[in-house]
């Protein structure tokens, strides 16, 4: 294994510390907790909070700030945070309006997401509504999972749902818009390689030279079939085609998200999202907006993951509203 760190127990603070110092006017990190705040919040409006395991940055800690989230909750890797750790950074975020929790379908988040909101309701009286992202089309029911995996999906809830709760929108108003995104987004991953742990020092799983994951979890989950290495068109056909058989894109402007997975070099993210769109026009579906690079990953795993966002003009504008995060940040 080799990986810039010190020692592996520590990482995921380092890396908070580091992080804090590289944004000073953006982000608030508790090292103690492993939360992340918004350094400016606004006030009187609904709060955003999402989290997991640490490991698939930017996602979380990377979307927090004006017109995303309010607060992250960082886990170990690969684990979720806890729920006095989502307790706090739930009660601190809310300023009157209400907190909503952005979760992805991962038995353990779920879980103490649950019970981190039964503790905010009682301990310090914050509403809170919660949504549950599960955009994987690739596995029913994954080691981490009861249904499907949430995965790159994500960064559309909380783009979206961040900026109508920044244009001051109510609890229930943010949550249906959030919801709106998760049950219109679809999503279906590829690994090149396996991912390393620092923990455990080894690859997640054994891939051949020639051998490659397909419908991969962020986790280094298996998918749902592994073959032979494939051309970049090839390839593209393997992450569109699942996808618009669940769902029909056609007809509405779609936003895509071609991710890396940590270790995939922005020429080949662009290359493939080049086959990629190609293949969407022949199938008859219009991207209104892209946006490719490594925004949900999975440690130092190689290949890419497909996400689409079956649109209205609504979302749209949300999507386009201006947005000031370590990861993600324009102007409207």
């Amino acid at each position: 294994m080799k990986k810039l760190i010190n020692d592996p127990n520590d990482v995921v603070t380092e890396s908070l510390r580091g992080m804090a110092l590289a944004h000073p006017e953006l982000l608030d990190v508790d090292l103690e907790q492993h939360n992340i705040y918004r350094a400016t919040p606004k006030q009187g409006k609904v709060a955003l909070l999402s989290g997991g395991g640490s490991g698939h940055e930017p996602l979380h800690g990377g979307f927090v700030g004006a017109g995303m989230l309010d607060a992250a909750c960082c886990g170990e890797v690969f684990t979720s945070p806890v729920p006095d750790q989502i307790m706090e950074a739930t009660s601190k975020v809310d300023s009157g309006a209400g907190v909503l929790h952005i979760v992805k379908n991962y038995t353990g988040d779920v879980m103490n997401f649950e019970m981190a909101a039964e503790l905010a309701a009682d301990m310090s009286g914050t509403e809170v509504a919660t949504v549950v992202v599960n955009d994987d089309v690739a596995v029913q029911d994954s080691l981490y999972t009861a249904g499907r995996r949430g995965v790159g999906g994500t960064l559309f809830v909380e783009k979206i749902a961040g900026a109508k709760a920044e244009s001051g929108a109510d609890l229930e108003t943010v949550k249906n818009t959030a919801q709106k995104v998760i049950d219109n987004t679809r999503s279906f991953g590829m690994a090149l390689t396996s991912c390393t742990v620092p923990a455990a020092g080894r690859p997640t799983f054994d891939l051949g030279d020639n051998e490659i994951e397909l419908g991969i979890g962020i986790h280094g989950e298996p998918g749902r079939e592994r073959s032979e290495m494939k051309s970049a068109h090839e390839l593209a056909l393997e992450l569109v085609e699942p996808i618009l058989e669940d769902l029909d894109f056609t007809g509405s402007p779609v936003v895509a998200l071609l991710g890396g997975m940590g270790a995939t070099p922005l020429h080949e993210l662009y290359l493939m999202y080049g086959e990629v769109q190609q293949i969407l026009e022949e199938k008859g579906v219009r991207v209104a907006r892209s946006l490719v690079g490594n925004y949900v990953t999975s440690l130092d795993m190689a290949g890419c993951a497909l996400s689409l966002l079956r649109a209205d003009e609504e979302m749209l504008q949300l999507w386009d509203a201006p947005v000031h995060t370590p990861a993600l940040n324009w102007e409207e």
